[in-house]
């Protein structure tokens, strides 16, 4: 499984999701610290779910972050959140 796939199952498995995006941007930071052959190093994902109404910017990173789980995380070398409670 792609790691853009296992992102995308993690999530799903732990928020009511009504938006999944998640990109895989690895290429454009070809030449950067932590980029690797084939890429799947760097996303970029946007998540809303009713699930984040009322945490702060801070515990809204921290649940993705958990979902995600400390072994997937490390295999990630730059993950960015756009996290939303509302459509």
């Amino acid at each position: 499984m792609e790691m853009k796939e296992k992102i995308e199952t993690a999530l799903n498995g732990a928020f009511v999701v009504v938006e999944l995006e998640v990109a895989d941007v690895s290429e454009a930071h070809r030449g950067h610290s932590g980029f690797r052959e084939g890429g799947e190093t760097h996303f970029d994902v946007q998540i809303t779910s009713p699930d984040f109404k009322g945490l702060s910017r801070i515990a809204r990173h921290r649940a993705v972050h958990n979902a995600l789980g400390s072994s997937l995380i490390a295999q990630i070398h730059a993950l960015s959140l756009d996290i939303s409670d509302e459509v």
